[in-house]
């Protein structure tokens, strides 16, 4: 097991620098920011003590129903993926691999606290029929089509991902607000290190590469109205340790809760010290401040840690995983009340 994932990493690394390392023929994703409707990053959950986290967006009655059918392998970014249709004839990504359990588990809590993400579920196995020609889910997939531990994320046309359009963490309509703030605090609490955006993507057409960004649009007619949703749509790199290239690492909770005492500290200058490093850190923490901190525990601190364990275990966490997580995330947010008590006081 150990060698097959030092295998995939270095397979990795070798596809990014063969991206990166030959700029002929490259074609990058600008920012656009559209302006024929509504720019949307965050709405109101309301009470999120209430929210369901086993469900999710979702919620019960679109869960994935098999039998699921093969469609496509999805070869895009670095992890594993199929496309399936299901029994209902609704179309799915599944993702396999280290990233199928936290990107599961962070959508419910990114989701309860008032921003869009793709719905997602986690299946503990299934089948897939028809399944042919697989390279990189050949390892995750039997050729009876068997498979265990899939991260389902919905595809629809309603909200409609926009693949054209992307944004990053300086160029955007929320470059300033609280919501924008409370995000990069989200995946700060998570310990996401893939903060890749629009200025990352990048494609050689003809090697069949590509660098995918994070940041993406959905375009969304369901109000009657035309709306652009912006989300971060992969948290498969979370719920590890922050660091370079060399000690970071997904869905791992020891060293998720070892990096936990030192995630955020107040200084005395009233500035806030993240320990977090990962991709664009600089944007991610720079900027961040007490009362963004404040904003974002009106829906963080009212999460219960019943919720955060139902959220675990329907994204696949064993009983200590969940026990480990939910009280490292606790005691992550319990810093963030410090700072933010903190904060009131000096005010």
């Amino acid at each position: 097991m150990l060698g097959r994932t030092i295998l995939r990493f270095l397979v990795g690394a070798a596809t990014i620098l063969a991206v990166v390392g030959d700029t002929s023929g490259h074609e990058h994703k600008k920012p656009v920011i559209p302006h024929d409707g509504d720019n949307i990053l965050w709405t109101d959950p309301g009470d999120s003590s209430l929210l369901d986290f086993e469900f999710g967006a979702g919620g019960s009655a679109r869960r994935p129903q098999p039998p699921y059918r093969f469609v496509s392998e999805d070869e895009s970014g670095t992890s594993p993926k199929i496309n399936v249709k299901d029994d209902q004839g609704v179309s799915w990504n599944i993702k396999f691999g280290e990233e199928a359990n936290p990107s599961t588990f962070c959508t419910r809590l990114v989701w309860a606290c008032g921003y869009f993400v793709p719905t997602e579920y986690f299946v503990e196995r299934g089948r897939i029929e028809g399944t042919h020609g697989l390279i990189r889910a050949k390892d995750y997939v039997s050729q009876d089509g068997a498979f265990v531990n899939g991260r389902f994320q919905l595809r629809s046309d309603s909200p409609k991902y926009l693949p054209d359009q992307g944004w990053t963490w300086l160029d955007n309509p929320f470059v300033g607000t609280h919501e924008l703030q409370g995000l990069k605090i989200l995946m700060l609490l998570v310990s996401d290190w893939d903060t890749k955006d629009a200025r990352d993507f990048v494609t050689v057409p003809h090697k069949g590469l590509q660098m995918d960004s994070n940041l993406v649009i959905f375009a969304d007619d369901t109000t009657g109205e035309r709306r652009y949703l912006y989300s971060n749509d992969d948290w498969g790199a979370s719920m590890g340790r922050w660091g370079n290239v060399f000690a970071r690492s997904k869905w791992d909770c020891l060293g998720f809760a070892e990096q936990t005492r030192h995630f955020a500290e107040l200084l005395d200058d009233g500035t806030i010290e993240w320990s977090f490093h990962g991709k664009h850190s600089k944007d991610i923490t720079t900027n961040i401040g007490i009362s963004d901190v404040q904003w974002l525990l009106h829906y963080l601190g009212r999460i219960t840690d019943e919720q955060i364990r139902r959220g675990l275990v329907a994204s696949g966490a064993t009983s200590p995983q969940t026990e480990c997580y939910t009280r490292a995330l606790r005691q992550r947010i319990q810093q963030l009340e410090h700072i933010a008590a903190k904060g009131r006081e000096g005010g």
